[in-house]
């Protein structure tokens, strides 16, 4: 993330006006090697390619926040492999993690793994070791650990469907599962910390939260979710969730969440009133709008004049 950009979003949590309205995105691999006219495979294989084409796009869209910026992510592929799970990588789709467990008394037998030498994340640590001083070079810094949330984890480590019935069939079960999700998780996030000083923020990403009703989203999402938050003190907090976001809304400050990029399925005018005034900012998935606690216009959003059309 560019340094200036960053300075201007900590004053945006802390509540401090700024000269103009940001405007900011996740930027990723789902769509970051189509439009720098790459393949899908090329990103995730060369290590220079993956840079180019961030670095293209912050100079493309110099006016924009990009968050995390220079995401070194293997798709969905990263925590779920940690797990042991078989990844499959093709030219110009998404990779896709398969199941790792086939029934649930395989949740038994589950243990930690360690993310210094297990499954991918070692490849985004050094990645990361590897361009820091071009990416600084550029003006830019590594700024934000960055993991899936542990349902997200779960649902791909089971499949979507088994999960979300295994939280009504063995909720023991499930909860034995999370916990172990947990852990690795938060050990994860911590090691990307510890490696790179430059990190004051932490990105978790949970679309799976938004397919829990209430009752299951405090079950089994809010305790976990709330531990990964208040276990690092660092100035930011964001969390993705680009499903229905009104479930959790209400949770996230207590959660520890100071931004929220929700879905474009609600409007800035509801997830003020769902989130309260106790949440900093927001933001809108696709359209990346970022709006601060201050009291503003929710009628029309600024408009950014390189945004493609």
């Amino acid at each position: 993330m560019k340094n200036k950009h960053w300075n201007e979003l900590l004053k945006l949590i802390a509540g401090e006006p700024l000269e103009m309205l940001p405007t900011g995105l996740i930027i990723d691999s789902p769509w970051l090697p189509g439009w720098a006219g790459i393949d899908t495979l090329d990103y995730f294989t060369s290590d220079e390619l993956w840079f180019q084409a961030n670095l293209k796009a912050e100079e493309v869209f110099e006016d924009l926040w990009f968050l995390p910026g220079f995401w070194a992510e293997y798709g969905m592929c990263t925590e779920p492999s940690a797990f042991g799970a078989r990844c499959s990588w093709h030219r110009n789709e998404l990779p896709f993690a398969h199941k790792t467990i086939h029934s649930l008394e395989e949740i038994d037998r589950l243990v930690v793994p360690d993310p210094a030498v297990d499954g991918l994340a070692p490849f985004v640590i050094k990645r990361l070791e590897r361009y820091r001083s071009r990416i600084e070079q550029a003006g830019h810094s590594i700024r934000f650990a960055v993991a899936r949330g542990p349902l997200n984890v779960a649902s791909f480590m089971m499949g979507a469907t088994e999960f979300l019935m295994a939280l009504r069939d063995d909720s023991l079960r499930i909860h034995k599962l999370l916990r172990v999700i947990t852990d690795y998780l938060i050990q994860w996030l911590d090691l990307q910390i510890k490696t790179f000083d430059s990190i004051e923020g932490i990105l978790v990403l949970d679309d799976i939260v938004g397919f829990c009703g209430e009752p299951d989203f405090l079950e089994f999402a809010r305790p976990y979710l709330t531990e990964i938050f208040q276990a690092f003190n660092v100035p930011v907090k964001l969390f993705h969730n680009d499903a229905d976001g009104r479930v959790c809304a209400g949770y996230l400050h207590k959660m520890g969440v100071n931004i929220f990029n929700f879905s474009f399925l609600h409007n800035l005018a509801e997830m003020r009133e769902w989130a309260g005034d106790k949440l900093r900012c927001w933001a809108i998935f696709r359209r990346g709008i970022f709006w601060p606690r201050a009291n503003r216009p929710m009628s029309k959003p600024p408009c950014n004049p390189h945004w493609p059309a």
